[in-house]
């Protein structure tokens, strides 16, 4: 555990953000799954939303939102 009071708050700060991420990393794969699942254009769009907030906040790289994205319609258009 940290001493100095500076440490003291970073931790909580970081403990705040590890829950945040985690909420939004868990988000979009619930969406991805969903999207695959139900094929639907509501499902799809939430999919990308959920991709784009995730790669805006940093949980993920813009690109890897990206291929992701990619992936799915790829996947779906085969269907």
């Amino acid at each position: 555990m940290p001493n100095i009071q500076s440490a003291k708050k970073e931790l909580r700060k970081i403990k705040k953000r590890v829950v945040a991420n985690k909420a939004r990393r868990e988000a979009f794969r619930n969406a991805l799954k969903n999207a695959v699942k139900t094929k639907s254009a509501d499902a799809i769009k939430a999919a990308q939303k959920a991709l784009d907030k995730a790669a805006k906040v940093g949980v993920i790289k813009k690109n890897t939102a990206a291929r992701k994205l990619s992936r799915l319609m790829k996947k779906l258009k085969k269907a």
